[in-house]
């Protein structure tokens, strides 16, 4: 039981939801840059500039590694919120 703990602060489970709204919130930023260049700049996506990989292919295999360290972020920042071992 939590009878210890301040009215005035958010339980875990809501500021764990505020960290993955927020992080939710950078990706879906990302990803709708993405979409936009597809609706606004299709010619650029086709440019290659490195390697001659395309930046369409270079902007998603970048949305894949975000969603990756967002989901690192999110797990490292949980983590550090925890106050001692689980019963």
């Amino acid at each position: 039981m939590a009878a210890n703990r301040d009215p005035g602060q958010p339980d875990d489970g809501t500021a764990a939801s505020r960290l993955g709204l927020f992080l939710f919130w950078i990706y879906v930023a990302l990803y709708g840059g993405f979409m936009a260049l597809v609706l606004v700049r299709p010619d650029l996506l086709s440019r290659r500039p490195f390697g001659g990989v395309n930046l369409a292919i270079l902007y998603g295999m970048g949305l894949i590694v975000a969603a990756f360290v967002l989901a690192v972020v999110y797990m490292l920042l949980r983590a550090g919120r925890r106050e001692g071992p689980r019963s």
